[in-house]
């Protein structure tokens, strides 16, 4: 049974008008990873993320928070790795980790169909149901973080938040998630 729906304001280019897409929450393909998602949509966490890794015709990817103080509170409580139920295909949300059991709050939204991913642990939960074709529009310009591309790197957003991904301006970003 399909769980609850969350809206994305957001803003693909600066200056331009707010763009929204909807996804379906689906605890039952992976319910650890709804929970954690719902929670972090619950508390604002999202909010001012940058879309900042997007590699074209694989994925988009965000969850870094804009305050790293929010970031320690969410980015070091791991969860556990749920049964890969659904396959990681086109608007398939998923979390993204560095092996088993790291999901922690960095998630990513499938281009096109990425079903090798499910062999390698990658557990959809959630799908984008309206508003594929804004998620499509995220800025891509600078590719994968160093060294495959020119986005920016990780652990500086984590450990500088806005003051960094500032120098990225054509990033896309999440003005609000929420729950409907």
């Amino acid at each position: 049974m399909a769980g609850p729906k969350v809206k994305f304001t957001v803003e693909v280019a600066e200056g331009s008008p707010q763009q929204q897409f909807l996804v379906q929450v689906h605890p039952e393909w992976a319910p650890l990873g709804a929970q954690r998602f719902l929670q972090l949509v619950e508390c604002g966490y999202f909010t001012e993320s940058r879309f900042h890794r997007v590699v074209e015709g694989f994925m988009v990817q965000f969850g870094l928070a804009a305050d790293p103080a929010v970031y320690k509170v969410w980015g070091t409580q791991p969860i556990k790795d749920d049964e890969v139920k659904a396959s990681n295909t086109r608007g398939k949300m998923s979390f993204a980790m560095r092996g088993p059991d790291t999901r922690s709050c960095q998630v990513f939204v499938n281009f096109g169909n990425n079903d090798s991913l499910d062999d390698q642990g990658f557990s959809p939960f959630a799908e984008v149901i309206e508003g594929m074709e804004v998620v499509d529009k995220f800025y891509g310009g600078y590719g994968d973080y160093p060294p495959r591309g020119t986005g920016p790197e990780p652990d500086r957003i984590k450990a500088e938040g806005l003051a960094y991904v500032k120098n990225f301006p054509k990033l896309s970003y999440i003005v609000k998630a929420e729950v409907i």
